[in-house]
């Protein structure tokens, strides 16, 4: 069985691509896998929380990154649990 890992992408994103277009920075913490699963994962949140096309997302910098050094609180307690009970 594979490990979770952690990566942090940094990058930027197009916000009101239509009218007034200006590039917006970011950086996500996002468990998976593989990095290919956590950027298919980072065009999903982004997508579906601003409305985004993968056109308009740009991606600089993928880096796996240990847990210590993660600044989201949802990735620390994802890590902290043991398992999933699914009724």
């Amino acid at each position: 069985m594979s490990e979770v890992k952690i990566f942090r992408i940094q990058g930027r994103m197009l916000i009101s691509h239509d009218r007034y277009p200006t590039w917006q920075k970011f950086t996500k913490e996002i468990r998976a896998l593989s990095k290919e699963h956590a950027i298919e994962k980072l065009y999903s949140i982004l997508g579906s929380n601003h409305k985004l096309r993968r056109k308009h997302i740009v991606i600089e910098k993928v880096e796996e990154i240990p847990l210590e050094e993660s600044r989201d609180m949802f990735v620390h307690e994802l890590s902290r649990v043991e398992r999933l009970v699914v009724k």
